[in-house]
């Protein structure tokens, strides 16, 4: 499937998108952490950074237990990817001169726009990532040993592209990158004008 911009942006926006099909090939610390770095420089809201990300590789003896967290449609696939990681979000903030922290209702807004850095630095990088929505949170917060004020947003698979014949055949035709809804359809002058509302 070929991606048209309707205006001028850089490829890597429209080149960007989250396979399945990974190769199982291991990937190293310093590769790791190059997304991670990405990530940090994500704007946040006051600054709070309130992005905190959980990793496992599939050499490391967490690995079982990070792939356990997937549910099984998940499993098949993120199986074969070098790592898994887990990302949570600070759902409060200790701001300048204060002595108490105070929520932080940008949380989940920061931490995205944490992981769209990792997920094009990766891209940048030769590997993939795919965000996954379908894993137990309550476990993964049991598990992780997540305190109560951060939220569990998204586990996220890394890996090296392979072709889509390791995939499971139900998974084989929708292995490619996806369309976008039209701008007119997300973007709106003055007031709300969304024919889905």
């Amino acid at each position: 499937m070929s991606r048209q911009a309707d205006y001028a942006v850089h490829p890597q926006f429209i080149e960007r998108w989250s396979p399945r099909s990974f190769s199982g090939e291991p990937i190293t610390q310093e590769e790791l952490f190059a997304l991670f770095e990405a990530a940090r420089w994500a704007p946040s809201a006051n600054n709070s950074q309130p992005w905190r990300f959980v990793y496992s590789t599939r050499d490391s003896a967490s690995w079982a237990s990070f792939l356990d967290l997937l549910i099984e449609s998940n499993q098949r696939w993120a199986s074969r990817a070098s790592a898994l990681i887990i990302l949570l979000s600070k759902t409060t903030h200790l701001r300048p001169g204060n002595d108490q922290p105070t929520p932080l209702f940008s949380n989940s807004l920061d931490a995205g726009a944490a992981w769209a850095n990792l997920a094009l630095q990766a891209e940048h990088s030769g590997w993939r990532s795919h965000a996954i929505g379908g894993f137990d949170r309550e476990r993964a917060r049991q598990l992780l040993g997540v305190p109560e004020d951060y939220k569990v947003e998204i586990a996220i698979a890394i890996g090296r592209q392979a072709d889509r014949s390791y995939l499971p055949e139900e998974l084989q035709a929708r292995e490619q990158p996806t369309p976008r809804h039209a701008l007119p359809s997300l973007v709106a002058e003055g007031r709300f004008a969304f024919a889905d509302a």
